[in-house]
């Protein structure tokens, strides 16, 4: 069974991100020889990413010296996004890089499992069902299994269900049923092909003063079952204090808004035991458990010469330890624990490099390659060392290259080779690996065992250097990476990327079809590869008809993209489709779009999704409105606005005057515009005015988080953290008669069935009597809750305040949405 590791930043690595390779220091070596001589290890888990107390495993990690790894059950799929528009399972993507970062810095491993986060739930009872909990549940075994953590620690209570998130009283739960069935060879049978049973020592819920209400009612809590963990070190030879690691960590979350701001002086951790064997020095979660090298069969040996490499160590001249490194390497090879031994070799591996500054590199200058193409790949060793050393075979995947030729590598002599690299016809294309075969609602599908849990793409393309040291060979894998130099960064490093020969892409991701009239569709055709020549057409159901019926196009150079406009005419009735793009070249069809996902805080990816876009035949009435949007943490309303035939321009925060908004009939913010916007402090008055005038301002959800203007509304508002996350919940109409329900479009209870994810988030939930609220619905249990939709009149205009999330069921095509957003932008008519 192979495992996937990241390491610190106290010893960056080579990792399937393909960052640029490791070049450690002396006091980061010196701390990774620590951790080689600890063998234990510690495995949070919690639901989400930015969940982990990056506090505990920066100290578990680096302190602790144990191997700390954080299972996140979900990747974020269903939460904001202040970076950026992308949403859903390209927000998944981009949340899965934040942790990997994240990991690199704090020291911890990732994993995930297969559960889509499917948005806020309120309890688990409804979260285990649409998740699958069988399926869940055996991901969590399996992580276990193969991670074999010592300790468990909970980020959430398992006993305080409808207290939080469904999603984190979920976690707790599934990992304290877990810790009984992981030992049990009948559970989950299939598993133990490829891993083995495994019983964890002890677990733990890592409580706080948050769990209690107040900071009071903890202080005043019986801690008698209670370990307190001093987590505040600080590290003289980094410099840093464990909270500083832990909050460059935790500001990896970006597309979270989860900057944090590094403390320094003494801290406490507190974990309240569970189940396993109890402590009796509550300050030692490893108490009675075997940390030495004396833990596994053979290890005794091993663990004495890498003590006197710790005690010998030269921080002026790592690569003295190099002869006790390679002896202790080649008897961990012999250990019979497959564990421990593919754990440690790996890690002495890298160390042995780092001592010696052997630099091993594997790039291209091309980011893109086709399956059936060769990729010219640049070789770079050099030994930065007095340590004799030999050159003697490269190999090469996927392409069974084996070039074998003995090659001294003398101190600070670069050796360079360069290969050519035949990619085979059948090679697979680059892509979230979780995203490949259709999943639910709530899980995503992986049809390998062994692949369930990785947390990052899986690449494989790959060279391994085999190098000799003190007649010892030794292999160490090098993925192939991108590698180019920027006039202003610098050397740049990207993963290489696997991609079809072709693949096309839609405008826009909805089509409103209004009237009987034909639209024209804009299909984008971008070629992976030189001299594409071929045919684009588009597949849709009977009743709807396209013209021309094909398009053939000619691309001479890969990355080139050509345009193909297609007329597409509607059914004569009220229907939603899927419009498809299908390409053929060479007798072979491609029906992929690749999607970019290029963000300055992660490493770029690509996520190839079905070519596809939804039709709407739709009746709907507008009055071509005027419309300044105000964009805000980011999101595609613009686009479907647009698509309802509105004139939509996208408005600066500067560009905010008096005589600019003149021109407009509507003003509307964009998701959480009063938390990101801080111009919006400056413009409040002048955007009042524009309604008290007589005009139109819509204001799309905001947080309860610190609002850049205190007088967001012209009357009194408060937001709550009110939320309806069933999306399919009983609407109730609190105004029937009034116009937003009524005009230009008669809106029914119809209009609500087919929502995505939540029907709204963030309610006011307390309003002026000058709003009328207009909608009432509630999850089952609770009580209503009436601010979805809030209208006020102020002067001669309307003020609107809405939580309904249009951000997520307009760029998903739900006809009942745009309905409904034609008649709000339509008030005052």
């Amino acid at each position: 069974m192979k495992q996937f590791i990241l390491y610190s930043l106290l010893f960056l690595s080579i990792s399937g991100l393909a960052q640029q390779p490791a070049k450690p220091n002396a006091v980061e070596i010196y701390n990774q020889i620590q951790k080689l001589n600890f063998l234990g290890s510690v495995l949070y888990v919690a639901a989400h990413p930015d969940d982990e107390n990056t506090r505990l495993i920066a100290y578990l990690s680096n302190d602790v010296k144990a191997r700390t790894g954080y299972l996140s059950l979900t990747r974020g799929d269903g939460g904001q996004n202040l970076t950026g528009s992308d949403l859903r399972e390209l927000l998944g993507v981009i949340r899965t890089q934040e942790l990997i970062e994240a990991r690199k810095i704090d020291g911890g491993e990732q994993f995930f499992s297969r559960a889509n986060d499917f948005g806020f739930s309120k309890n688990p009872d409804e979260t285990l069902q649409i998740w699958d909990k069988d399926q869940v549940l055996s991901d969590v075994i399996w992580t276990i299994r193969n991670f074999q953590p010592d300790v468990i620690i909970n980020r959430f209570d398992h006993r305080s269900p409808g207290t939080t998130h469904g999603h984190h009283t979920s976690s707790a739960m599934l990992a304290f049923e877990a810790f009984d069935k992981v030992s049990d060879a009948k559970v989950y049978p299939n598993q133990l092909q490829y891993t083995t049973t495994w019983q964890p020592k002890r677990l733990f819920f890592n409580t706080s003063w948050w769990f209690y209400g107040s900071r009071e009612k903890f202080d005043a809590a019986d801690k008698t079952n209670l370990s307190k963990l001093e987590i505040g070190t600080y590290y003289k030879s980094l410099g840093e204090s464990n909270q500083e690691i832990a909050a460059l960590s935790r500001s990896r979350h970006q597309s979270q808004g989860f900057g944090s701001t590094g403390t320094r002086g003494e801290e406490e951790e507190y974990l309240e035991f569970l189940k396993g064997q109890p402590l009796k020095d509550k300050t030692n979660i490893f108490e009675g458990i075997d940390t030495s090298w004396n833990r596994v069969k053979g290890g005794k040996p091993i663990g004495e010469i890498l003590a006197n490499v710790e005690k010998q160590y030269d921080f002026k001249n790592p690569s003295a330890s190099i002869p006790e490194l390679v002896k202790a390497y080649s008897l961990i090879l012999r250990l019979e624990d497959s564990h421990w031994k593919q754990i440690k070799s790996e890690d002495i591996k890298k160390i042995i490099a780092a001592c010696s500054g052997l630099y091993l590199e594997a790039s291209t200058d091309v980011q893109e390659a086709t399956p059936g193409s060769v990729v010219k790949v640049k070789l770079e060793a050099v030994n930065r060392s007095g340590i004799t050393m030999n050159l003697n075979t490269i190999n090469t995947v996927p392409a069974t290259m084996n070039i074998q030729s003995v090659t001294p590598l003398e101190n600070n002599k670069p050796v360079l080779k360069n290969i050519e690299l035949p990619l085979p016809e059948t090679e697979g294309f680059t892509n979230a690996y979780w995203l490949n075969d259709k999943g639910t609602v709530g899980m995503y599908t992986v049809k390998d065992q062994e692949n369930i849990g990785k947390p990052d793409v899986i690449r494989n393309v790959t060279v391994t250097f085999i190098v000799e040291i003190n007649g010892i060979a030794i292999p160490f894998e090098r993925n192939v990476v991108y590698k180019y130099n920027d006039d202003v960064k610098g050397e740049v490093y990207q993963p290489l990327d696997i991609v079809p020969a072709v693949t096309s892409s839609f405008a826009e991701k909805v089509y409103i079809f209004n009237s009987d009239r034909d639209k024209a569709i804009t299909v984008k055709v971008r070629s992976g590869k030189d001299d594409c020549n071929g045919k684009v057409k588009l597949d849709v159901p009977q009743g709807w008809k396209v013209s021309p019926a094909e398009i053939p196009f000619t691309i001479d150079k890969k990355g080139q993209e050509v345009l193909a406009v297609f007329f597409v005419s509607p059914s004569k009735e009220a229907s939603e489709i899927d419009i498809k793009s299908i390409v053929t070249i060479d007798g072979q069809v491609f029906d992929q779009n690749k999607i970019d996902i290029n963000y300055p805080h992660i490493y770029k990816q690509i996520v190839l999704k079905p070519a596809e876009a939804k039709g709407i035949r739709l009746k709907i009435k507008t009055k071509n409105e005027k419309i300044a949007y105000i964009m805000g943490a980011g999101d595609e309303v613009p686009k479907s606005l647009v698509q309802m035939g509105y004139e939509v321009e996208i408005l600066k925060p500067e560009e905010i005057s008096t005589e600019r908004l003149e021109n407009f009939d509507v003003v509307m913010t964009g998701i959480r515009a009063y938390n990101t916007v801080n111009a919006l402090a400056f413009k409040q008055k002048t955007l009042l005015d524009f309604v008290e005038k007589g005009k139109t301002m819509i204001v799309q959800y905001n947080t309860t988080d610190d609002l850049v203007a205190k007088n967001m509304a012209p009357f009194p508002l408060k937001i709550s953290r009110d939320r309806v996350t069933e999306e399919d919940a009983e609407v109730r109409f609190l105004a029937p008669n009034h116009p937003v329900l009524n005009y230009p479009n008669k809106i029914t209870e119809d209009d609500f069935k087919g929502w995505k994810q939540e029907q709204g988030l963030y309610y006011p939930g307390e309003w002026d009597p000058a709003f009328t609220p207009i909608l009432s619905a509630n999850d089952k249990g609770e009580k209503p809750k009436n601010g979805a939709l809030l209208i006020a009149k102020y002067g001669k205009g309307n003020y609107v305040y809405t939580g309904l999330s249009f951000f997520r069921e307009l760029p998903e095509g739900v006809s009942g949405a745009f309905r409904l957003m034609a008649n709000i932008i339509a008030i005052g008519k």
